[in-house]
């Protein structure tokens, strides 16, 4: 049998094709980001969790710059620092109480009213308020201040310059805790500042050691497999994500939020997507063909 021939130009195109193939994808995701968002009014900015650098972006002056309340996307962190201080108990269920007041504002949950009593996972997972809102008071004045602070949320994230900085407010009184404690008042924060909290959250869950709490990083993958994040999931890929939807002051329209990261089990990519007058299940889908386009990516051999 005479043997094949060794060809330097097939090597040399080989090495070439391995150079060029994470820019085509970077290109890819790039246009899947400016096809899911093709107005000014929101942005979507896709990081790589290992290194923290922009995959992919669109609008990012708005997403450094841009002074937004948080909303539900809060929550993971809020029942994060409850449950390390062993202030509630993991498997302890609530019922979920409607109407839902906090002061003058009127908050019952968006989730089904058959949705009735929920452990910690279940309260991201299914965004309740109720729980929420009853657990943060077992946090004294400043603490919930200080855990938010410690994840970054008022901190640059240095991926662009000219960063806004976000503003943490210190609480005192119940009403101020639990508002906080829904990303309703008292906290404003910037996209990418969202991005990176949950950039570090993916991170933590890599590294599979001391960390945020399993139920956490549960009830993040549980609200997009069939929780109120359901609108970004992608068939075949778990992904792990929080919805958000709040408003700028009193009487204006909401704002929408979805930040999350893919694969849920060992993440890859960190990803938040504002609209400016929505809702926060309408930035989910706004993220899912950038996370599907980011899996089919995956699967080309």
């Amino acid at each position: 049998m005479v043997p094949p021939r060794f060809s330097f130009s097939a090597l040399w195109m080989g090495f070439l094709f391995v150079l060029a193939w994470p820019l085509l994808c970077r290109g890819q995701l790039q246009h899947s980001v400016e096809q899911a968002l093709p107005g000014s009014a929101g942005t979507i900015v896709v990081v790589d969790v290992a290194s923290g650098k922009i995959l992919a972006a669109k609008n990012l002056e708005l997403a450094a710059q841009e002074l937004v309340r948080p909303g539900s996307t809060l929550k993971p962190f809020v029942l994060s620092v409850l449950l390390q201080k062993k202030r509630i108990d993991s498997k302890e269920k609530l019922v979920c109480r409607r109407p839902l007041w906090i002061g003058s504002l009127r908050m019952d949950c968006s989730h089904s009213n058959l949705v009735t009593q929920l452990n910690a996972e279940d309260a991201i997972a299914y965004s309740c308020n109720s729980y929420v809102a009853e657990v943060s008071l077992r946090l004294r004045p400043g603490e919930l201040a200080e855990a938010l602070r410690r994840v970054g949320l008022d901190s640059p994230t240095g991926l662009t310059k000219n960063e806004a900085m976000g503003r943490i407010e210190r609480t005192h009184t119940q009403e101020e805790i639990q508002l906080m404690a829904l990303g309703l008042r008292g906290i404003e924060v910037t996209p990418l500042e969202l991005l990176m909290a949950y950039r570090n959250l993916a991170l933590r869950k890599n590294e599979k050691g001391d960390g945020p709490p399993s139920e956490i990083f549960r009830g993040l993958e549980h609200a997009v497999a069939y929780g109120t994040a359901h609108a970004s999931n992608v068939d075949g890929w778990k992904v792990a994500g929080k919805t958000g939807t709040a408003t700028s002051a009193p009487g204006s329209p909401t704002n929408g939020l979805f930040v999350g990261y893919a694969p849920a089990d060992n993440p890859e990519i960190a990803i938040v997507v504002y609209l400016a007058r929505s809702r926060g299940l309408d930035a989910a889908a706004v993220a899912q063909p950038v996370l599907s386009e980011y899996w089919q990516l995956k699967k080309k051999p």
